[in-house]
């Protein structure tokens, strides 16, 4: 990788100011990127780094401050001048047609799209010049995250942007997609394509960046070279404390506590996966960890087993009873709780206060009702015990969830079903786009559930984490669940291959 010394400036950020009513998001932010570089934009959530690329990409106007792109004032009221400028960016959430196909989708992010077969042959012959194979003849909906991935940066590349902007891009890729996505991204970076990389995967950040600007609490609080420096030592950085890493000592395997036996589901839309005879047994005080890159049948396994969705009769055993005909407060009076993937709109109502969330799914097991009627008493003290113990970062259970940044509602949404005693808890994505820091909060506390008694299943596209956590793991691909296999007896290669369909592992005892 090469080196940049600086002396090539395309983009400098001097003053950035940007405040919300309460809230200061950016605080005199000041950096700069040189053409060629890799640099990474660090933070814990809510540091301002999403602030921060909405205003040089135009969503967000600047209350103060100054930007130069390639030495000239910039200044960009829209996306649309951004792009015009040479500034593109993929973001983390795709925003893609499925019904239509990868060229339509393309022409839809073009200000001037050329004729249809002639942007077919454009989109080949880039896709293979940066080696990310694209049929544009493709329905979107047909496709796999990281081909979907493939068509939102195609689509910036034919741009022949001056600097690309990178919200964690590999959140739904393989090892062996993140390693074709890094080799896409040097050959831009060698052709002086400067690239700001957002990721709270420290370990990438290292093997790819050039530089990385930290920030905390809206202020750029340090800058270094990833590569000097471990991932515990950027986290640290990240969070201004030390951070402690997490702790699976105190586990024992007890009983059976799940069983799920040939379950069938069929898909809830044209796009949808079918889940194909799932089976798998889980122990008390066991995690298993099931990874999926995205779209292959984790929320409708989540629905399976939280009662979103019914199942057939003796599909799932829950300690020797049959709940497959059970609801999902039926379910968790049994103690079978969930948390699923969609923060806002699913796993918490956004309008709704932190109290009227804690309700939502605990007021039966924490007994907030009584004769018929709320206790709003013990529903607040519920949300403020939540708050506490998960250090939720909040002025209070009063206020409303879509106002909490993303990695503290996730605290709150976790914190709510574990503080419930869960016999068995099923979380999809624990700790799906937040910082270091909360992510080894969540965890611990899946961790330490286990450690007294429960039974977790973690459904997650980070493969460090189900390696950090699991005992067993097991991959889903294409609705079809692998026979689970100790965690400890696989390599990263090995999960991306059983990511990819190959089930053909044998499977190892797990030792806890």
């Amino acid at each position: 990788m090469r080196r940049v010394t600086g002396n090539d400036k395309l983009l400098t950020i001097e003053g950035l100011t940007k405040a919300y009513p309460g809230v200061l998001a950016n605080d005199r932010v000041g950096f700069a990127v040189a053409a060629g570089e890799v640099h990474a934009l660090l933070g814990e959530n809510g540091a301002g780094k999403s602030t921060l690329v909405k205003m040089i990409y135009g969503l967000v106007k600047p209350d103060a401050g100054s930007m130069e792109l390639l030495g000239a004032p910039y200044a960009p009221p829209e996306p649309r001048a951004a792009r015009s400028a040479g500034v593109a960016m993929v973001f983390q959430h795709f925003s893609l047609f499925e019904a239509l196909n990868v060229a339509e989708n393309v022409a839809l992010g073009m200000e001037n799209p050329p004729p249809m077969r002639t942007l077919a042959a454009r989109i080949r012959e880039v896709s293979d010049a940066y080696g990310l194979p694209l049929d544009p003849d493709r329905t979107v909906g047909d496709l796999s995250a990281g081909e979907r991935q493939r068509v939102e940066i195609i689509r910036c590349l034919l741009q022949d942007p001056k600097l690309l902007i990178m919200d964690e891009p590999t959140s739904v890729l393989t090892p062996q997609e993140v390693d074709i996505l890094f080799g896409t991204l040097r050959k831009l970076s060698s052709e002086g394509t400067a690239i700001l990389y957002i990721s709270h995967k420290l370990e990438e950040i290292r093997g790819l960046c050039d530089h990385a600007t930290i920030l905390r609490g809206g202020r750029v609080v340090a800058t270094c070279i990833p590569r000097d420096k471990t991932a515990h030592e950027l986290a640290e950085m990240m969070v201004g404390t030390e951070l402690k890493l997490t702790d699976r000592a105190g586990r024992q395997a007890g009983d059976v506590a799940l069983e799920v036996v040939g379950l069938n589901l069929p898909p809830t839309s044209a796009f949808g996966p079918t889940l194909k005879n799932i089976g798998f047994s889980l122990r008390k005080g066991e995690v298993l960890g099931i990874g999926g890159v995205a779209g292959n049948g984790q929320e409708e396994l989540l629905a399976a087993l939280s009662g979103e969705r019914p199942s057939t009769p003796g599909s799932v055993i829950l300690a020797g009873e049959d709940i497959s005909g059970f609801g999902p407060n039926r379910r968790r009076a049994r103690g079978l709780l969930a948390a699923p993937e969609e923060r806002l709109g699913h796993a918490a109502a956004p309008d709704m206060s932190l109290i009227d969330n804690a309700i939502l799914t605990g007021a039966k097991r924490k007994k907030l009702t009584r004769n018929g009627f709320l206790n709003m008493r013990a529903a607040r003290d519920f949300a403020q015990a939540i708050i506490s113990a998960f250090d939720v970062r909040t002025p209070g259970p009063h206020v409303a969830a879509r106002a909490l940044s993303g990695g503290n509602l996730q605290k709150f949404v976790i914190g709510r079903e574990v503080l419930q005693d869960p016999a068995v808890l099923v979380v999809n994505q624990p700790t799906w786009g937040v910082d270091a820091a909360a992510a080894t909060a969540i965890r611990q506390a899946l961790l330490d559930l286990a450690a007294k008694g429960a039974a977790v299943i973690a459904i997650s596209q980070d493969l460090d984490e189900l390696v950090e956590i699991s005992d067993r793991f097991a991959a889903l691909n294409e609705g079809r669940l692998s026979e689970p296999v100790a965690a400890a007896s696989l390599t990263l290669e090995q999960i991306g291959l059983m990511l990819g369909g190959a089930h053909g592992m044998k499977p190892v005892e797990a030792v806890l």
